[in-house]
């Protein structure tokens, strides 16, 4: 049975493992296996039902206050995937295609992404925060035939991400660009919008959005509640007089929910 001190000692267990394979990190696919065991083992933490009602307990024992150790770790946890996606696209380079547990969990929340909005062959998707293994535009463009531009302000990440479009993303509309919403055309232009659970500043970019999109977009904002907000940044409100939420989709087996937005 899990113990409010054995939860504890969990956190502060996986804190400092992952900030340990962070350092490690050289830009070659050395400690990818560790960090992708960690990372899995973390995925499984995060939807295990017990530890669900073990952060009910502590979230109502004022005793307890994580607050600190939960923001470290949604950090320093979002980092480490940064990283694992770099050693994916770099053992992809090396010619090895095996899916961590994570990739495959993350793979199959794309498939209901939109709910009743669905994308399709005319629809121009942007992806906020696409990473160094574009997973979303591809299985998007892949399977609808829509135009995806995905943005990051990573210029590793956007170097691999290219190097990844090359070998698995062949004929398809998809373009990786290391900028910000406001400096992008397309951005105008979109019909559906994709938030990273792991970009710390969504809400504020959602925000922004207001005045530089169309008033028939759609947002998808990934985020995680409750255990959940210890591998994501959470929901947050929104200003009614700009966005509306019309719909949330809650997976209790993946390691992130959907939030739905459109324009008040």
């Amino acid at each position: 049975m899990v113990t409010l001190v054995n939860f504890q000692k969990s956190l502060i267990d996986f804190y400092e493992k992952f900030d340990e394979l962070a350092a490690r990190y050289d830009h070659t696919v050395n400690h990818c296996s560790e960090l992708e065991a960690s990372i899995d083992d973390y995925s499984r933490f995060i939807t295990d039902q017990e530890n669900k009602e073990i952060w009910r307990k502590v979230v109502q024992d004022e005793s307890y206050n994580f607050s600190q150790l939960v923001w470290d770790l949604r950090k320093k946890s979002a980092l480490c995937v940064a990283i694992m996606e770099k050693y994916r696209a770099l053992k992809l380079q090396n010619g090895e295609v095996e899916i961590a547990d994570y990739f495959k969990n993350i793979e199959e929340c794309i498939e209901k992404e939109f709910g009743n909005f669905q994308v399709n062959s005319d629809s121009k998707v942007l992806l906020v925060g696409s990473g160094s293994f574009p997973m979303s535009p591809l299985l998007i463009a892949k399977r609808t035939g829509a135009e995806v531009v995905g943005i990051d302000i990573d210029d590793e990440a956007i170097k691999l991400g290219q190097g990844v479009l090359e070998k698995l993303g062949a004929g398809l509309k998809i373009r990786l660009e290391k900028t910000y919403v406001e400096n992008l055309d397309f951005t105008k232009d979109a019909s559906h919008i994709i938030f990273s659970s792991t970009v710390a500043n969504k809400y504020d970019i959602l925000d922004q959005l207001y005045l530089l999109t169309n008033e028939h977009v759609v947002v998808a904002m990934r985020y995680g509640d409750e255990l959940k907000s210890l591998f994501n940044y959470p929901m947050r409100e929104t200003n009614p007089q700009k966005w509306k939420m019309i719909d949330t989709i809650l997976r209790p087996d993946d390691v992130f929910d959907i939030a739905l937005y459109k324009k008040s």
